[in-house]
């Protein structure tokens, strides 16, 4: 799945147009490296999103094409 695509289906991002102009801006990164929209992610992999100041760092744990919004929070681990 395309990182684009998590982070709106897991919740993370609320849309996924803001979440393709966010790989854009070089504010996510996966596994120390930042990554285009069309990042393939795998589970395990640690993502980095930066809100401003703020850095969220999460595990992937679990990949749902369409999750219901309950199932949401359990494809992904918040690190810090």
């Amino acid at each position: 799945m395309r990182i684009d695509k998590f982070l709106k289906v897991s919740r993370i991002i609320k849309r996924r147009t803001v979440a393709n102009e966010a790989c854009d801006a070089s504010h996510i990164k996966v596994n120390g490296s930042v990554v285009k929209a069309s990042y393939q992610v795998k589970e395990n992999d640690i993502i980095e999103v930066a809100f401003g100041a703020r850095v969220l760092s999460i595990r992937v744990t679990r990949i749902l094409e369409s999750p219901k919004k309950a199932d949401a929070g359990e494809m992904y681990e918040v690190l810090s």
